[in-house]
């Protein structure tokens, strides 16, 4: 979902910006202090990793330190609700996820922010599609391989997830509404035990994170059969999209991105968003993304308003046919 940066040039800011023109002051001073970053997650999640590469870059060149706070909680409602309820001045922003931004709209009663009406949306940092993952003891090498084999057993082939809600859940909710297969789910608190588990395959499937089990897949331990996203991952080159491996329209990815609390004004978001497009150019930042298994992609305000509002109905379709009760 990479940006072509033209596009990111058609603001006011940025005209104002290659003509010489001065913007107003505020926006010329912003940042004269340190800025506050909250992520929703704990330390050393994708969210957490993410924004921290990609803002180490975006801070030396505003020359202000971006200071990270994380507030995980809530499937990460709670700090998420911090920065809808912040002061607006440009010194308060958000690293959050698709979870918090899109589909806990609909998990979550009573949610205490709004998505879509809380937030001025900065850009997309990155995006983390889901590789359908199987021990190496399971006896499918393909992603048709194991449609059959599901098919053949309905209800028996059990996959892992991190939690109900979380992105490996849906993405298998996802795959079987596309296949019209039926099987079980096993949620796990621990990523680690859930990779155990599925290298001895006594859960032998799970549609996860490419971090989370890279170093599997790339040891041989497990079998990555497609990413769910429209092109090749970076960290996993050799492996198949879905469409590719005979299932288009099953798409699914986690995503990163940077927000500011609603009312920030438009020309310290522009500013904000031009730093992140900018920086994601960065051949050593890029490379670092791709390391730890993430796209690096861009997105001008608009465009990551677009992405909210499509997440959420998706999977918000996703989540009623699958009879899930918000909780």
């Amino acid at each position: 979902m990479e940006i072509d940066r033209r596009q990111m040039c058609k603001g006011a800011a940025f005209a104002a910006l290659s003509s010489g023109l001065a913007l107003p002051a505020r926006a010329q001073a912003y940042p004269d202090h340190p800025v506050k970053v909250v992520v929703p997650f704990a330390a050393g999640s994708a969210s957490d990793v993410v924004g921290r590469v990609v803002l180490e870059k975006v801070s030396a060149t505003l020359g202000q330190p971006f200071v990270f706070e994380n507030q995980p909680g809530a499937g990460g409602n709670s700090g998420t609700m911090v920065i809808a309820r912040a002061e607006a001045d440009g010194y308060r922003l958000l690293v959050s996820a698709s979870g918090p931004l899109a589909v806990n709209k609909t998990l979550t009663k009573a949610l205490p922010y709004d998505p879509e009406r809380d937030f001025e949306p900065v850009s997309l940092l990155a995006t983390l599609p889901n590789v359908v993952t199987v021990s190496a003891k399971l006896p499918v090498k393909t992603l048709a391989e194991l449609v059959a084999y599901a098919k053949a057993k309905p209800g028996e082939l059990n996959y892992s997830s991190v939690g109900p809600g979380s992105s490996q859940h849906l993405a298998g909710l996802l795959f079987q509404q596309i296949t019209d297969t039926k099987m079980t789910h096993v949620p796990y608190r621990v990523t680690g035990q859930l990779v155990t588990d599925l290298i001895t395959g006594q859960v032998p499937l799970s549609f996860q994170l490419i971090p989370n089990v890279l170093g599997q897949v790339q040891s041989g331990d497990a079998r990555a059969l497609a990413v769910t996203a429209t092109t090749r991952s970076a960290a996993l080159p050799d492996v198949p999209t879905t469409k590719e491996a005979g299932l288009p329209g099953y798409e699914c990815a986690a995503w990163f991105a940077f927000l500011a609390p609603r009312g920030t004004p438009k020309p310290i978001v522009e500013r904000l968003n031009k730093s992140v497009v900018d920086a994601l150019q960065d051949a050593a930042l890029r490379k670092r993304l791709i390391e730890i298994g993430a796209d690096p992609a861009s997105s001008s305000p608009e465009e990551l308003r677009s992405l909210i509002s499509s997440e959420i109905v998706k999977w918000r379709e996703v989540i009623a046919k699958a009879g899930l009760v918000p909780g």
